[in-house]
């Protein structure tokens, strides 16, 4: 399992070693150790989320409120995404930025994407199923949107699908009446680069608890 740090802090790119026979392909999607070796702490799952989307499909850009945020590991086991996360965190390093991976059935990469950012995915072929691993579960109120086609983060969406024809986009009314992301900002809505950090700071040590608790005691 090969990981990648992406450009925006804390997000990372995973793809997995594959084994082929004259059965099919095997691989595993995740493992425990390689997600703690990634990010220092255990994934705590909470929810698992499947969608399928048509070709041209545009949902995103979704973000929770930290704490406790929701991290989500994605995957697109069938069709092809183009999948992008945005540094929402006011104060971040990489605030503003985004970062897009190909997820797709051939290669079967995953992104990781922690607390505090914003993620969004445009299907690229039809029955595009995108699979998310979630730390928390959906609470009214604490989720929030951001503009995916605002002009000021400039995500660069792909144009020509998979078959090479051009895309037209498909959104929701919520998506596509999102409010920019300064306006956002100045509702106060935004997460904050120090709460993210905190966040993750007490997962690391939550996680170090629970390794001592089952370390066995010396012979």
């Amino acid at each position: 399992m090969h990981m990648r740090e992406l450009s925006v802090t804390g997000a990372w790119e995973i793809t997995p070693r594959q084994i082929a026979d004259d059965r099919g392909v095997f691989h595993e999607a995740f493992t425990d150790p390689a997600f703690r070796r990634m990010t220092g702490h255990r994934f705590d799952l909470a929810q698992v989320n499947v969608s399928v989307s048509g070709e041209g499909v545009l949902r995103g850009l979704h973000f929770a409120d930290v704490p406790p945020g929701q991290a989500k590991y994605v995957m697109c086991p069938s069709g092809t995404v183009f999948d992008v996360v945005v540094d929402v965190r006011l104060g971040s390093p990489t605030f503003g930025e985004w970062s897009g991976v190909i997820l797709d059935s051939r290669e079967q990469r995953a992104i990781y994407i922690p607390e505090g950012l914003a993620h969004g995915f445009l299907a690229l072929e039809p029955q595009s199923t995108v699979m998310y691993l979630c730390s928390e579960g959906w609470r009214p109120g604490a989720e929030h949107v951001v503009d995916a086609l605002d002009p000021h983060i400039a995500i660069d969406w792909p144009s020509v699908a998979l078959d090479g024809t051009a895309i037209t986009t498909v959104m929701s009314e919520k998506d596509r009446d999102a409010p920019s992301l300064l306006d956002v900002a100045a509702a106060g809505r935004l997460p904050r680069w120090e709460d993210c950090a905190a966040h993750v700071e007490r997962l690391r040590e939550a996680t170090a608890r629970v390794d001592e608790e089952w370390r066995p005691a010396p012979a």
